[in-house]
C-alpha cells in the first residue's frame, strides 16, 4: 500500500489532522508508533468504539499501536480505587481485541511507568513552564461537569503530555475534548527533547439523551457487550426528534457503525407506512430531515443492524 493510500484511509472519518504534511512524514518512518490513552472506568461503549475504529485503521496503514490503559490518571480524575481501576483495565484489554484490533498491539499501564523517578521529573520540568490557567483550560471539557476543581486537574495534562515523551509517540490519536491537551503537548514535547506529535481527531458521538457526549458516569451509552435486550431498550429510548439530524445519536450510530461498512441501510415496515424501503445515507438524511421517515422506524432498523453488528463482540467477551 502506499503512502497516498494509507493517508486515505487514516483520514477517513476524522474531524482533524494536525498536520497532513507530518503525517506523510511520520508513514515513512519503519514502524511508526501511534497512541491512545484511555481511563479504565465504567463500561466500553461506542463512544470508544470510534476510536478503536480508526486505531485499526491507523493499524493497516503500518502504526504500531500502544494503547495506554491510563489507571492513575483515572484515580486522579476521581474514577475509583486503584483495585477496581486495575480489574476495569482487563476488561478493556478484551474490548480492545474484541473489536478488532490484532495481537500486535501494545497495552501499557500507566503505573508500570509513570512513578519511575525520571518520569516525575519531566513531570516537575514541565509543570514549571506551563502556566495554572493553560493546564485547568486543557482540562476544560474532560472536567466540564465538576464545580469543585481539584489540584489533580492541572497535573493530569501535565502527565498526559509526558506520557508520550515515554511511549515515543509519532502520532496521538482522541476525541475533540483531548483537543487542547494534544495541542499543549505539540507546543512541550519539543522542550522536553522530543518531536511534536501528529494529532488526529474523531468526532465524539452524542449520548442516548441527546446531550454532548456518550459517557458511562451519566448512564447515556451503548455498551459494546450489550445485550439484545438492552440495545433495543436504550435505542427505543434515545434522544430522535423527528426530522433533526444535527446532535442526534441514532443518526450518528447509523453513520459510525453501519455506514462505515455497508451501502445502505435496510429499513423494515409496514406497509401502510410506505413499506420497506433500502437508503444509502444521504438518502437516509433526506427522508429524515423531510419527515418521510418516522423516528420509531429510524431506531427500529438502526437497533436491528447493531445488534448484528455487535454479536461477535458478544461472543468474543463472554
Amino acid at each position: 500500500m502506499d503512502i497516498d493510500n494509507k493517508i486515505d484511509i487514516i483520514k477517513s472519518g476524522t474531524l482533524e489532522i494536525i498536520s497532513h504534511d507530518e503525517l506523510k512524514e511520520k508513514l515513512q518512518k519503519d514502524s511508526p508508533v501511534a497512541y491512545i490513552g484511555y481511563e479504565p472506568s465504567g463500561k466500553f461503549h461506542l463512544g470508544h468504539a470510534i476510536t478503536v475504529k480508526k486505531m485499526i485503521d491507523l493499524q493497516k496503514a503500518g502504526f504500531r499501536i500502544k494503547i495506554l490503559l491510563a489507571d492513575l490518571h483515572a484515580y486522579l480524575n476521581g474514577k475509583g480505587t486503584l483495585e477496581e481501576i486495575k480489574e476495569i483495565s482487563e476488561y478493556m484489554k478484551k474490548c480492545f481485541l474484541a473489536l478488532g484490533l490484532t495481537d500486535e498491539t501494545e497495552f501499557v499501564l500507566g503505573s508500570s511507568f509513570q512513578t519511575d523517578e525520571n518520569y516525575t521529573l519531566k513531570v516537575y520540568e514541565l509543570a514549571l513552564s506551563t502556566t495554572l490557567t493553560r493546564a485547568r483550560r486543557s482540562m476544560a471539557q474532560i472536567t466540564r461537569s465538576k464545580k469543585d476543581h481539584k489540584v489533580a486537574e492541572v497535573i493530569y495534562p501535565i502527565m498526559q503530555v509526558i506520557d508520550m515523551l515515554f511511549l515515543d509517540v509519532d502520532l496521538a490519536l482522541g476525541g475533540m475534548e483531548q483537543r487542547k491537551i494534544h495541542m499543549l503537548a505539540r507546543e512541550n514535547l519539543p522542550k522536553v527533547g522530543h518531536p511534536a506529535p501528529v494529532i488526529i481527531h474523531t468526532p465524539l458521538l452524542h449520548g442516548t439523551d441527546g446531550s454532548e457526549k456518550m459517557s458511562s458516569s451519566i448512564e447515556n451509552f451503548i455498551a459494546i457487550d450489550d445485550s439484545p435486550e438492552d440495545i433495543k431498550k436504550k435505542i427505543k429510548n434515545s434522544y430522535c426528534p423527528a426530522g433533526e439530524i444535527e446532535g442526534n445519536p441514532v443518526i450518528e450510530i447509523a453513520k459510525y457503525f453501519i455506514y462505515d461498512t455497508h451501502d445502505t441501510l435496510f429499513i423494515e415496515r409496514p406497509l401502510k407506512f410506505g413499506g420497506n424501503i433500502e437508503l444509502n445515507y444521504d438518502e437516509l438524511l433526506e427522508a429524515y430531515g423531510n419527515g418521510k421517515l418516522h423516528p420509531l422506524d429510524l431506531k427500529n432498523a438502526v437497533t436491528a443492524h447493531l445488534i448484528k453488528i455487535l454479536e461477535p463482540v458478544r461472543e468474543y467477551l463472554k
